[in-house]
């Protein structure tokens, strides 16, 4: 199931999208969250006649660097030795079609085009074949860094956390375990022009490991959104780009880059 957070009239609800040709999805309301037991209503409205929101408001998003071996090695950096961890806030969320505004203290804004997992429900020390069972799904995300400042500031909490640098969408795809989810295209294309291509098949650590890496330090929440690193070929963005990232069996997350007002 596709899980959509969308509002219209005002108004913001769950809903299931349904159907295959993109100018014919429709959203059946889900009656409840999508974090518990919840029906679907059957009052369906089309998807074009919504806005699409962040697909979760997550209490804190967990980002793991250095997690494919040549995007490290296109910055320099060495292959960690363990996952290592850090935190965009939750005021860095937007969703797909929302505007990613450039930094004022940067020069160097990137893209990093990532699948992202949403937590399900509430959990702690979770051993990896335990896993599937606090996912509720998977969705794309852009960790949209400012590189410069990344470089010379040696904690990462301007360059990676600042209002609109963490896009989600467009949906939750719940229909993939963590066997599927392993081996899945990713793309990325800024203005048409595809810059990252790669697979979740060449993450260094699993999303498995990942998820029981970071359960053993903190509780994990329902909502909770847990990054698992980028494929190489990160690369500039402009004032006015458009920048998507697509990842196979789930969607593509689409946002123009605009200056900070």
């Amino acid at each position: 199931m596709r899980i959509a957070r969308f509002s219209i009239d005002g108004n913001v609800a769950f809903g299931a999208v349904e159907g295959d040709k993109p100018d014919e999805l429709v959203l059946d309301i889900i009656k409840g969250i999508p974090f518990a037991d919840f029906e679907l209503s059957g009052t369906k409205v089309p998807l074009s006649k919504v806005r699409l929101l962040p697909p979760v408001l997550p209490n804190k998003v967990i980002a793991f660097g250095r997690n494919y071996a040549e995007h490290a090695k296109e910055l320099g950096n060495e292959v960690p030795d363990a996952p290592f961890a850090f935190f965009k806030p939750s005021t860095s969320v937007i969703g797909t079609g929302d505007e990613i505004q450039y930094p004022s203290f940067s020069q160097e804004l990137h893209h990093e085009a990532e699948l992202a997992v949403v937590i399900g429900r509430m959990c702690r020390e979770v051993p990896p074949e335990r896993v599937n069972d606090v996912i509720l799904g998977y969705t794309a995300a852009n960790d949209v860094t400012a590189r410069d400042v990344q470089k010379r500031e040696k904690q990462w909490a301007r360059a990676k956390g600042f209002d609109t640098s963490c896009p989600l969408g467009p949906w939750v795809e719940t229909d993939l375990d963590v066997a599927a989810a392993s081996d899945l295209g990713i793309q990325c294309t800024v203005n048409g022009q595809q810059r990252q291509l790669g697979s979740t098949s060449q993450m260094i650590t699993s999303i498995a490991d990942l998820i029981a890496n970071i359960s053993e330090a903190m509780t994990l929440l329902p909502g909770d959104v847990i990054l698992t690193g980028t494929p190489e070929g990160v690369g500039p963005l402009q004032i006015g780009d458009e920048v998507a990232v697509s990842i196979e069996g789930i969607g593509t997350l689409t946002n123009k880059v605009v200056k900070r007002g």
